[in-house]
């Protein structure tokens, strides 16, 4: 079915959610429904992206609202919990929630890298709380730098924190050539995540080079479809993860994990626990550690409830957004 601009804008819907706390800045999560004769898809690029970027999520929300997913082979996709660089205490406070609440044994902390002590703390606790559960070498911990640290920086960091057995370290440094340069100097296992999705032809990025893993999104990527190219061109293994999504941008990213032909390592869908309030009736936060794979609607007083509290102005945002996002990639509407 063809794809007007004109269509799109008259079908969006903007919402806002509020987060439990605060992640990546933001308080309140923002993006925009399209609604297709397929489902629902989410648009929601943060702020700070390019069109160009913006545009790959649009085709990721088209995909969605108007085309279809590839099969499953699996019904459920194991997730990981997710801590954000709150102190120690609340760490485990969360930790325990994910692990007796939510049944996650695989649980992925945030480090800041302006404080290696914080981050330690945080770290440590996480651990404690994996193996006092769980048991020793049962739960697995991972850690996500978001290319905060140097060269230097994040050896010395992980030196210390490779004690508390690391899973892997995600995107530790900003560039491919760092990361070629850390990872001769460190044991623990590199994940690409922004060197993949920010590259001008992600499904050609020689991830082999420089990390051990890849972290593949299918909104920033361009939808379903691309994240599975991704995948199948990299040459290591995949981790499905989101974007701060809501409940139905998360069925995007499950979908992709569910078309997987091998998932050896829990996704990173688990962020819907930080969502204060969502737009799905039954919001997508793990059970049993795990998250089934389909398509959900959206509840109509959710939806309108979440619509509420996008002020005027921000709406003229996302449509400018979308007419920006649509006009940088070429035959988007074909």
């Amino acid at each position: 079915m063809e794809v007007s601009l004109a269509g799109l804008l008259d079908d969006a819907l903007p919402f806002a959610l509020p987060l439990r706390r605060r992640f990546r800045g933001l308080d309140v999560r923002e993006g925009v429904l399209l609604r297709g004769p397929h489902g629902w898809g989410e648009f929601a690029p943060f702020d700070d992206y390019s069109a160009a970027a913006a545009g790959r999520w649009l085709s990721s929300a088209i995909e969605a609202a108007y085309g279809e997913w590839p099969a499953a082979v699996r019904d459920v996709v194991e997730v990981n919990a997710i801590i954000p660089a709150v102190g120690a205490d609340d760490a485990v406070t969360l930790a325990r929630q994910a692990v007796l609440e939510r049944g996650c044994r695989t649980v992925k902390v945030k480090v800041d890298g302006t404080d290696l002590a914080a981050d330690e703390a945080r770290v440590a606790g996480v651990r404690d709380v994996l193996d006092t559960v769980l048991g020793r070498g049962v739960g697995r911990l991972r850690i996500d730098a978001n290319a905060a640290w140097t060269v230097d920086a994040a050896a010395a960091s992980l030196r210390r924190l490779a004690a508390y057995r690391l899973e892997y370290v995600e995107q530790p440094c900003a560039s491919p050539a760092e990361l070629v340069e850390l990872r001769r100097r460190i044991d623990v296992p590199i994940a690409a995540d922004e060197s993949i999705r920010t590259a001008a032809d992600p499904a050609a990025v020689p991830v082999r080079e420089f990390a051990d893993i890849a972290i593949c999104k299918p909104a920033p990527l361009g939808g379903v479809r691309a994240c599975l190219q991704v995948a199948e061109r990299v040459g290591v293994p995949v981790v499905v993860s989101g974007s701060l999504d809501s409940s139905v941008g998360l069925a995007a990213s499950l979908a992709a994990a569910g078309a997987m032909a091998q998932l050896p390592f829990a996704c990173g869908l688990g962020t819907g626990a930080l969502l204060a309030d969502d737009l799905v009736a039954v919001p997508s936060i793990p059970d049993g550690g795990v998250l089934p794979v389909g398509r959900v609607l959206p509840d109509l007083d959710r939806l309108l409830e979440a619509r509420e509290r996008v002020s005027t102005e921000r709406v003229a945002f996302w449509r400018a957004r979308i007419e920006s996002a649509w006009h940088a990639v070429p035959g988007l509407g074909a």
